[in-house]
């Protein structure tokens, strides 16, 4: 059973969540602010964390940031505010995904589903290649490991997906589309401006570690794998 970390500052949405999850077979725990959500992971790990980003104390945004520095742990954002310019900051951050307040409590558990079985290892018994490189990066899909020369790449459950599609057809222009409907299913529907802040984010962790180009830009049809050297 996977144990979720709820965090919010409203009593009645940690109850809603709380409820759906359960009923889920999720075993779930709840804080009420960002300093108690760092408090309980560091006691106690979780397999997925569902944040609000407006709480007093500290708010979901600066929670995310201190547990990016330990943790990759599946991080799903709630926001009360149609925000665009939240959502793509949060994803900067490293968040896995977002709901927008009010939420179906059966889609937000559509949603945590779909993060947990990005983010879950191959089994041994699967027909697929468990490593695929291409030049210097190298993605184990049974370890979820990703390295460029020789150099361990941090990437959330949803990048790590995103990039294990380009890997297994090098060759192939993915529209954005395409890469939703493969990196999020469950009918759930993202904006085209999430999955660009997935890729952008895959780009500048690469950047930091003297890739100059991993995902390439094709205007006006979508991306493509880069060279990787």
């Amino acid at each position: 059973m996977k144990r979720i970390l709820v965090v919010d500052d409203d009593p009645h949405i940690r109850e809603v969540i709380s409820f759906a999850l359960e009923k889920a077979n999720f075993i779930v725990s709840l804080s009420s602010d960002g300093q108690q959500a760092l408090a309980h992971f560091t006691e106690s790990a979780s397999d997925l964390i569902v944040m609000d980003i407006n709480m007093p104390e500290m708010d979901g945004l600066t929670c995310c940031r201190e547990i990016r520095k330990t943790s990759d742990v599946p991080i799903l954002f709630l926001s009360s505010r149609d925000d665009e310019i939240d959502r793509i900051l949060g994803l900067e951050l490293g968040a896995d995904d977002y709901v927008t307040k009010p939420f179906s409590p059966r889609e937000l558990v559509a949603r945590i589903n779909a993060i947990l079985k990005r983010s879950q290892p191959t089994t041994s018994n699967e027909t697929q290649s468990q490593s695929i490189s291409h030049g210097r990066l190298i993605l184990d899909i049974e370890q979820h490991a990703v390295w460029w020369n020789d150099q361990a790449i941090s990437l959330t459950a949803t990048e790590f997906s995103l990039l294990a599609q380009f890997l297994k057809h090098p060759k192939r222009v993915f529209s954005r589309d395409l890469l939703m409907e493969n990196a999020y299913q469950f009918n759930i529907h993202v904006s085209d401006r999430t999955i660009d802040s997935h890729i952008r984010n895959i780009r500048q962790k690469f950047a930091d570690i003297g890739c100059g180009s991993v995902i390439d830009t094709q205007h006006s049809i979508g991306y493509k794998l880069s060279s990787c050297e």
